[in-house]
């Protein structure tokens, strides 16, 4: 729909790019409005992954748009080449999930998520172009499958907007969108990332929509056996038909993807997820029999060489099978209860699950669906945890999950016996430790990042025994000036002590 020039400013001494709209398509109303809508949508938009905005103005009837000069490829060149390293699908698209967080905030869907809208930078993922953004509102109902040429650009009322392979089923049915057909279209590209192959082909327009309304995508672990299970269940919930069934926010996706490159779950790729939970179940006890039978020769051969050494006198069982993938597992202060978020099957979506040493399985806490990231009460009565947007606890014995304060992205907290919760609200950068009552309320800012040592964030506390001191992490992420590291805070003082350089949380 434009032009775009590389220019350089003379006053700041930079490159930058100049996207123009020319007098011909300043005449059409429609393409006017596109191109102005554009400049108002990335001016609200300040994140490190969305490319950034300098400047707008008109010249001689020629409308303008001073940008950021992203130097790199755009992923669809990258793609030529094949498939991403594991580690780059991980990084990018978490990147770009985050980026998508910020607009679907701000009440912006992109709705033109595709590979030549993403460029690949030395510092990362940048997200481009957007022309067809607006605020989430209801398309025309008589929708056609007219193309989107690039010598029409411009659709008319009650047509299809964006690129067709990466569409979501409602955009393709003309239907009202939101951030979650966004969600769509994010985990097409991924699942082009990691395989090479598009989730969705055909021979024409129309073979591609029916393939999207109705078809499943190969699944990735056919493709790529390797690919991590974890991975292979971010995208697959990515692409589900009913935006109900997919992630219902970017940040969850983008917390999932970086949990995956965290975890070290690439090493889980040696067992592929084709069955369903049955199948995951069953493999859990063929690991747990291989392990015990494994632990059975070893005090067999133990009892030969050492005849003075006495059987075990009791029998301990360690296995609980839970649909795959179980994450953030956190110890009760008894040590002997174990919480973990894992998938509920009948949920769709990640909960809490109690686990008791010794058992043969675990339960699941109603009401926790979308869990992120729990923490104990000291007593080991209660956990707290994220989940849609919010500081949420919950009584373990049973009882209504209550809210204690706003949280939009949580990244980990910590209570104490005094009823002092403190925790991270948000995964923006910029973002400090805050601290709240157990019992709700408004949250206090307690520490801010350092930006002379190139802190982003803090986040991750963890009290230690006296309640009043914790460790926290001072994150500075990669490509960024600066170092992580575990410091000591303390509730009572301004007290920020070093302890040493770590590129994850303490415990």
């Amino acid at each position: 729909m434009g032009e775009v020039y590389r220019a350089r400013d003379k006053r700041l001494g930079r490159d930058v790019a100049i996207k123009i709209l020319p007098k011909e398509m300043s005449a059409d109303a429609a393409r006017k409005q596109r191109f102005e809508r554009e400049a108002k949508t990335i001016s609200g938009l300040n994140h490190p992954n969305i490319c950034v905005l300098y400047d707008v103005g008109s010249q001689d009837g020629v409308d303008y748009l001073v940008m950021e000069c992203v130097e790199g490829e755009t992923l669809a060149k990258r793609l030529e080449k094949g498939s991403l390293p594991l580690e780059q699908v991980l990084k990018y698209g978490a990147q770009i999930a985050n980026a998508l967080d910020k607009a679907h905030r701000a009440g912006i869907v992109h709705r033109d998520l595709k590979p030549g809208n993403i460029m690949l930078t030395a510092t990362g993922a940048k997200l481009l172009d957007f022309g067809l953004a607006k605020p989430a509102a209801p398309l025309a109902s008589a929708a056609t499958l007219t193309a989107v040429s690039p010598t029409s650009p411009v659709t008319e009322q009650g047509t299809i907007v964006g690129t067709f392979q990466y569409m979501s089923p409602e955009q393709v049915e003309g239907k009202e969108v939101d951030g979650r057909s966004d969600i769509f279209s994010l985990g097409v590209v991924l699942y082009e990332m990691v395989t090479g192959k598009k989730a969705f082909e055909g021979k024409s327009q129309l073979s591609v929509a029916s393939a999207i309304l109705e078809k499943e995508p190969e699944p990735i672990s056919a493709v790529k056996p390797m690919t991590p299970p974890g991975l292979d269940h971010a995208v697959k919930k990515c692409l589900a038909k009913a935006p109900d069934e997919r992630w219902q926010n970017t940040s969850d996706l983008a917390s999932e993807l970086q949990w995956v490159g965290e975890s070290g779950a690439s090493t889980a790729g040696t067992a592929p997820l084709a069955g369903a939970a049955k199948s995951r179940e069953r493999l859990a006890w063929l690991i747990a029999c291989a392990m015990a039978a494994a632990l059975a020769v070893v005090l067999i051969v133990g009892a030969v060489w050492w005849p003075n050494s006495k059987p075990p006198e009791q029998t301990m069982y360690f296995p609980a099978p839970m649909a795959f993938p179980a994450r953030d597992i956190t110890v009760a202060p008894d040590g002997h209860s174990i919480a973990v978020v894992a998938y509920l099957e009948s949920a769709r979506r990640n909960a809490l699950w109690i686990y008791e040493l010794g058992s043969r399985g675990a339960r699941s806490l109603a009401g926790t669906e979308g869990v992120t990231y729990p923490f104990w009460s000291p007593d080991g009565r209660w956990l707290a945890f994220f989940a849609d947007g919010k500081l949420k606890k919950l009584e373990v014995s049973g009882g209504p999950v209550q809210t204690l304060c706003d949280a939009p992205s949580g990244r980990g907290g910590t209570w104490n016996k005094d009823g002092v919760i403190v925790f991270t609200p948000d995964a923006e950068l910029g973002q400090g430790l805050h601290r709240v009552a157990a019992s709700g309320g408004t949250p206090t800012l307690i520490s801010k990042p350092d930006a002379s040592r190139g802190e982003q964030s803090h986040r991750w506390p963890q009290f230690l025994p006296d309640g009043t001191h914790y460790l926290y992490m001072a994150a500075a992420f990669s490509g960024l000036k600066g170092v992580n590291a575990i410091f000591v805070g303390a509730l009572d003082s301004n007290e920020k002590r070093f302890v040493v350089e770590a590129t994850a949380n303490a415990a």
